[in-house]
Parts: structure tokens; sequence; C-alpha cells
């Protein structure tokens, strides 16, 4: 046999044709191979990989284009596929990791010819093995491994080998049951792959109107059974199997809406298996099973009574009522007497739900006369369990039946948890070490400290050599306008000229730096970031450093700031703020705006009169602003709108859905300084790039004002996905600081309680709670009605919402749990043109706990009203036994009283 060399034999042919990274050519070079040219291409390929990558990206760089790099990966797999000997090297050798990409080849004809020249046998042992490595995988779903080997499954007619991947890889592919020759292999095992109907779950019958042309299975399979290509009684069977293997209800969804589509008729040979549907299948199934039953003639009394007691465990209300029918009817059909249905009436009587134990004691008594003594004494012992009015009605048919006894309540509180309060320590003295801790400044105190440091001495630190940040237009961070400080007191003027920016107004109408009263010191906002993209506080950290960089550049830097807190709360003794401004009248400095709008904001809201008498004989314009502030703070006007969340909703990334959104609301008359009008202004209701960065150091710039710094939290509040880990320790610590709280601290903690998440936030919730309860500012009431908002707009659930009111309520948290349920139901609870669900039952069921727990007593205007509507519904009722247990203990303390 000729051996050639590879300069000279058949490489440098296929090697070109990779080279010029055409298929097609490759193909056919190596479909023109002999047997000993197979075998030298196939040496030299391996080798070749890294030739052909860096040859193809040197043709880019030499073009001037750019590619993803990938167009010698088909022509090396086709040469593979040609020349490689056995079918498991070459499955091995077209998924390479090498040949890894971001998308499938566009034209797989020259795979497949140098493919189809191989012989039948070695062809399909190639698509099998191709089949077999199929995995689901989202690499897998980037490449031509399904249609690969799926084509030369169908071009072969090998068996395909029985692999759950395959099976869903073909099902995901449009279906042609016509013509596939896959289909009478693959079809059967459609009902026993799992993720074969999660596949499947939007499948319908029809196309979707959008797409008119497109196939669906359901269809698909319609057709095949009209053709008599498939036998309907086997599909219908593959579905029962299905329901009965259990799944959730995305799971089994196709296989439910094929099982409509058949339409079988129902048959006593298929009862037993639909009956053990009935307990736990999901909702859609349960109701297709009892159909099929009920259309199946007449049932046992053992059956019936399986049924029933099947039904009525289902949680869904529809379900559970007709369980209650199946009984009505087999009583009517029933010839002789009822005693095989006494143990459906009997756990008809058992169930939880007032309504089905009301209408089970209507068909009790409706047919009473048709049990005999045993059959009958199964019901009474059963009715032993009613209420009072509902065991008095079977009495009259039964005899007398003795009522429920009322269950203790054993319910037994602990003491709340203590909540330590941070401490109010002295601040700590100004930083020496400027240089060292320049880019370490996000900490508020930290920066307050340096801040203070620098402006007492910005020379004492210098920071040498040019930086990097004269390079960026706008300066966002904290350590970027550090280092601008300390390059600019080490080096004056070495700051290249910033284009003039335009001018864009803060979040109180300001353009800052663009108008200043006599004296004032420009600030320099061509650095400044648009203060529409970062969160108020953040903005207002910066707009100090701004204004001292501007002083500083100006030459009319003070000697200290009026700013720096006097305590690590952030608060600034006002006795220390009027001797500051007196030593700046002394000196005849002028105060910095933002630094004097700061040290305002930092005052405590109890001032002691000697210092305010002090601070009305201060001469200067600042010392005449803090008289003003002394003798009349402004008080912002704060509120939460709901109003925009029945239709404005910003997207949860987490979730993959939407949510409602909310506008935090700040009202307060403009006072001439930019930062306080910054701060005390309406929140944006979304959150973006910039948003929520130096959160832990927001309460310090309002420590009096904790609202307002909630209110600037509540943007983050329902972007779960985006907001910090530790965003519950910055609401936490807003118990520490002062001023009234609201609706804004009250929807962060109602929020935030009825989380559930992986990362146990619910705990971590239910800790906010309490703490706020131990720390005296708790909000109660309006906590409740922010929770009644938050479930009218699904932001939360009411399972969530009693289960951990109840393990706060535990803890010591009675009174104020009661207290969160008078603010919840008056929003949550139906108005008049509204019908009442289940989830109001509910709220009113463990209101009644609540309020006998903490002892409350008087009327609940919005109880009262439930409580006067007419009917006997469920919760109708719940709102009249809640509504007395109120009077009545209104009544027992009057008693007290006047004994």
């Amino acid at each position: 046999m000729t051996t050639h060399s590879p300069e000279s034999g058949a490489w440098p042919g296929v090697r070109a044709a990779v080279t010029a990274g055409d298929p097609a050519l490759v193909a056919a070079a190596v479909l023109a191979l002999d047997e000993a040219g197979r075998r030298e291409v196939a040496r030299e390929l391996p080798g070749h990989i890294g030739v052909a990558r860096e040859a193809i990206a040197e043709r880019d760089r030499r073009r001037g284009v750019w590619t993803d790099g990938g167009e010698w990966i088909e022509p090396m797999r086709v040469a593979g596929a040609g020349v490689l000997g056995g079918a498991a090297a070459v499955a091995t050798w077209l998924y390479r990791r090498d040949f890894t990409r971001w998308r499938r080849p566009l034209d797989s004809g020259p795979l497949l010819r140098v493919i189809g020249a191989r012989p039948p046998e070695w062809q399909a042992d190639l698509a099998v093995r191709l089949a077999l490595r199929l995995r689901g995988s989202r690499a897998q779903a980037r490449d031509d491994s399904v249609p690969l080997a799926l084509e030369l499954l169908r071009r072969t007619g090998a068996v395909p080998p029985d692999h759950d991947p395959l099976t869903i890889a073909w099902v995901s592919q449009p279906p042609d049951l016509e013509h596939d020759p896959l289909a009478e292999h693959l079809v059967p095992r459609l009902f026993e792959v799992e993720g074969v109907g999660r596949a499947l779950r939007e499948d319908n019958i029809d196309p979707p109107s959008w797409d008119s042309s497109r196939r669906t299975w359901l269809g698909a399979l319609r057709a095949a059974v009209a053709a008599g290509r498939s036998v309907p009684e086997a599909l219908v069977d593959g579905c029962v199997r299905r329901f009965l293997r259990g799944g959730s209800a995305a799971d089994l969804r196709f296989f439910a809406r094929l099982h409509e589509m058949l339409d079988p008729v129902p048959s006593k040979e298929r009862a037993r298996d639909y009956l053990r549907l009935l307990p736990a299948a999901p909702g859609p199934v349960a109701e297709l099973a009892l159909r099929q039953l009920r259309g199946a003639g007449e049932l046992s009394g053992e059956e019936v009574n399986e049924a029933v007691s099947a039904l009525l465990s289902r949680p869904e209300g529809k379900l559970v009522r007709a369980g209650l029918t199946l009984v009505d009817q087999a009583a009517r059909d029933a010839a002789g007497d009822l005693d095989d249905l006494a143990a459906a009436l009997a756990s008809a009587l058992l169930c939880e739900p007032y309504e089905v134990r009301e209408r089970a004691v209507r068909l009790a008594v409706k047919h009473a006369g048709r049990f005999t003594y045993a059959g009958a004494e199964a019901v009474r012992e059963a009715a032993s369990f009613l209420p009072a009015e509902l065991a008095a009605r079977l009495s009259e048919a039964y005899g007398v039946v003795a009522a429920e006894p009322e269950v203790a309540d054993d319910f037994e509180p602990g003491p709340l948890p203590p909540f330590e309060l941070l401490a109010r320590e002295p601040f700590p003295p100004a930083l020496e070490d400027l240089t060292a801790a320049y880019d370490q400044v996000g900490d508020g105190i930290t920066f307050e400290r340096w801040l203070d440091g620098f402006v007492r001495d910005p020379s004492r630190r210098p920071l040498p050599g040019r930086g990097r940040i004269y390079g960026r237009r706008r300066w966002c961070r904290l350590d970027e306008w550090t280092e601008a400080l300390l390059r600019e007191a080490s080096d004056p003027g070495a700051e290249p000229t910033v284009p003039e920016p335009e001018r864009a107004p803060d979040h109180a109408g300001h353009v800052i730096g663009v108008r200043t009263t006599e004296g004032d010191v420009k600030v320099d906002s061509g650095r400044l970031p648009d203060p529409r993209h970062v969160s108020p506080p953040h903005y207002a950290m910066l707009l100090r450093c701004a204004e001292v960089h501007a002083a500083l550049k100006a030459g009319t830097l003070p000697p200290y700031l009026l700013a720096t807190p006097t305590l690590t709360s952030g608060h600034l003794d006002p006795a220390e703020l009027v001797a500051r401004l007196e030593g700046y009248e002394r000196a005849g400095v002028q105060a910095l705006s933002a630094d004097l709008g700061q040290a305002l904001l930092r005052l405590p809201r109890e001032v002691d009169p000697e210092v305010i008498d002090r601070a009305g004989k201060l001469a200067s314009e600042a010392g005449a602003t803090l008289a003003r502030w002394l003798a009349d703070r402004p008080e912002p006007g704060l509120g939460v709108d709901w109003s925009h969340a029945g239709g404005d909703y910003t997207h949860d990334r987490q979730k993959g859905e939407h949510s409602p959104r909310l506008h935090p609301r700040i009202r307060i008359e403009p006072t001439g300084l930019a930062l306080i009008d910054a701060l005390l202004s309406d929140p944006r209701p979304w959150t973006g790039g910039g948003d929520g960065v130096y959160m832990e150091s927001w309460r310090l710039t309002l420590p009096s004002d904790r609202e307002a710094v909630a209110m600037h939290l509540l943007p983050h509040l329902l972007d779960t996905w985006g907001r910090p880990g530790y965003f519950h320790e910055y609401v936490a610590a807003l118990f520490s600081q002062d001023g009234p709280v609201g609706e804004a601290m009250a929807l962060l903690i109602a929020v935030q309680l009825t989380e559930r998440d992986m990362f146990a936030w619910e705990e971590r919730g239910r800790r906010l709670l309490l703490g706020a309860a131990a720390a005296g500012c708790l909000p109660a009431v309006e906590c409740g009605r922010q929770l009644g908002l938050s479930l009218r707009r699904d932001v939360t659930k009411l399972s969530h919402v009693r289960s951990a009111l109840q393990e706060c309520a535990e803890q010591g948290a009675h009174r104020q749990v009661w207290e969160i349920m008078t603010g919840l139901l008056p929003v949550y609870l139906p108005g008049p043109d509204e019908r009442p669900h289940s989830g109001h039952t509910q709220a009113l069921s463990f209101a009644i706990d609540a309020a006998r727990r903490a002892g409350a007593r008087g009327p609940a205007p919005a109880v009262a009203e439930a409580a006067a509507r007419k009917g006997a519904s469920g919760f109708v009722r719940t709102a009249r036994t809640l509504h007395e247990q109120l009077l009545r203990g209104q009544g027992q303390a009057a008693t007290r009283t006047h004994a």
C-alpha cells in the first residue's frame, strides 16, 4: 500500500480545504481519498486543531474583521467523520470540547454526505451512539447533537435506544407523525419518560394564532388517531399510567389535555385506577378522573366511600362539593338502605370547613329515614364533633347529639426577645492617615472622619502620582472624590478641564452649581453624576465631597466642617453646632451650603432652650438659617402611594414575573439648601444600577428622620433579586434612630415578615417585627394596613402572613399581632361590591384567635360590617363569631369595672 508523506500525499489537500473554512470542499476532498489516504489524514487531524484555530484567527486579523473564530470547526468535524475508523471514535470526535461553539452549523449537508458514504451497519452504530450521548444540557441545545442524532436514526432505520433524553429531544421538535419512522418506537415512551410532560406543558390542540402553521403534538396525535395510525385506547391507557405515577400540575398538563381530547368512554375496567387518582392528583387530573367515575355506571358503596373520603380531603372547594354531590346522587340511586354511605357522610361531618359540615348535615337530615340503627349510629358518632348549632339540627332526625366541646386554648406567649439598641457613643476623632484610608470610606463613620481630617489639614497626607480618575467623566464613588481631594491638595490645578456638562436638576429640582447666593462656593458639578441616577442619600455624600473639592480649588476651605457628628448615631449636638458657627463668625468664614444642610438634618428633635437662645444671637446667614430651623423645624409629609400598583409594574428577575410598583412620597417646602431638598424629596419608585450604594450609611444622613430613610429604602423592597443580602439589618438599624415611624417603616417590616426563601429570610422578617416591638417603634396598625394592601396586590400570600404572625405571637408579640390584624382587616376584607373568598374567611378565623390571646374587646367597624351581611356563608358566620367575641369582651370588661 502506498505511503503518502504529509506534504505530498492526501493530507495537504484536506488541510487546504480546512484552512479555506469550507465544509463542502472538505467533504469532497475526503470522499475522494482511498483507504491509505484516510488513514494518513486521520493521523494528522488531532495535531491540526490548534493550527486550524490560529489560521482562522490570523486571517480575521489580516482582514480587520471580527468573527466568533469558529469557521474552522465544521471543516474539521467533516474531515474526522470521513476518515476516522470506528463509529465510537467519530462520535467522540464530533463533540470534542475543542469544537464547542455558540451556534449550530448552518449546513449539515457535508457532514451527512461523508457519514452516508460509510457502510449501513456503521451508520446505524453511529446513530445509536450519538443518541446515547444526549443529555439535555445547555451546550447540546446550542450544537447539532439533537438534529444529527435524530436524522441519522431516521436515515438508518436503527431502533432508537431506550434513553430518556432522546425521547425528550424528540418531543421538543415539531411533530410529523405521519412520515417520521421514529414515531412507532417513541410515541409509547411519551408516557414513561420523566420530563416529557414538562417539555410539552404549553402544547395545545390548535396552534397559536400568531403562528398558524406551527404543528402541535396534541394536534398531531389527534390526526394520527383520526387516520387510524394510533389506537386511542392505547393512548388513554398511557395517560392513566402517567397519572398514576404522579407529578405536578405542570408535569401532567399535557397528558390531561390529551385525555380530554381523546374523550374516552367511561368504563368499569378503569374505575379502580381513576379512584386511585382522587386523593392526591393535581386538580385538573382529579376532575377528569371524577367525570370518568360518574359516567362509569353505579358505584358500589365501598367505591363511593373511597371516592368521597378522597374528595373531602382535597384543598379545592370544587372537588369537596363534588364529593357531597356524589353522596347525594348515590343515596338517590340506591334501592335499599344507605348504611354503605354512612362512612362517607361521617367523613363529611368531620371536615374542617363549616360550609362542608353544614351541607353534610342537610344531607344527613334529608336521608335520615333510610339508615338502619347501625348506619344512624355511625352518623351520630361523627356528629358529636359538630358545633352546637349544627348538632342541634341533627338531633331532630337522629336523637340528641352532644355538641363538640370547646377546645381549651393552651396558648402561652413568651416574653418579647430583647432588642439591643445600637450604642450612641462619642464620635471618634478625625483620621490622621488620609492616604491609607482614602479608598476605604464606604462606611459612613469612616467617611465622616476622613472628610473631617482632610478639611482640617488637606496637605497632611498627599497622594503621589497621577491618578486614573481624571480620565473618567463623572465620579460616582466616594473613593474617587477622596482621591481627587488628595491629588488637588498635593498638586493644585493638575486636574484637566472637564467639558461643561448639560445641567440636570437634582431630586428637588435644583441645578447644583449653576445659581448660587453671594459668597457661596460654586460647586463644580461637572464630575457629579446625574442626581436622577443615584439614590438621594448617596448623592448627598457625593455633593459634600464636591463642595469641599470646589472650596479647595477656590482657596476658601473652612478650618473645620459643621456637619461632623458628635455621636456614632449620626446626631450632632446643637450646642456644638452653635459653637462651630460662632467660631466661623469670629474667623469670618462662610459656611458651605451642603455642609450646613447636613448639619441641620443631624440635629435632634428636642433642643435645650438655652441653645436656641444662643443660636438666635448668631449674626451670619448660616446662623440665621440655624435659628429658623430650631424655631420651626420643617416636618416632611411622608406616605406610600400604591395607586400605580394596579397597572404599573417592574420586572422581578428572580421569579421571572412582574411585581407591583409602589411610589414613596416625601413632601417638603423648598428650604433653599440643595442637600436638604434632595434628601427630603420623592425617591425614584424603581432601582437602577447606581442605587443602593453605601446603604448602611444612609441612617447617618437623617438620624432624626428615620421614616424618611425608610422611604429611600422602599424602592429596594420588592426587588428581592437585586437588593443587598443585609437589607434587613439596614431596616433594623433604624429602630435605634429618632423620629416618628409610619407607612414606610410599616411596609418594610410587613413585606419582609412574610417573605419565604431558601436564604431563611422569613426568620429575618420575624426578627424585624419582634425587634421593632421590643424597641417600641412598631407601627402595628399601619403594619397591618400595609399587609392588607400587599395581599390585595399579590405581593405576599395569606398563608405566609398567618404563619409569620402566629410565630411572632408565640414569641411575645400577641398584643401587637392583634393590632396588626385591626389594620389588616379593614383594607383586606371585601367591600360591599366584592365577593368574599376563602382567604377572607381564613383571615377572620386567625383574627378570632389573635383577639382572644390579646384579650381584645370593643367593636371593630370592618368586622361589624362583615357580620351585618345577609346570608349564612362561612365568611359571614366567622365575622359574626369575631364580632360577638369582641362585644362579649367589652361587656365583661364593663362588668368588672362596675364591680
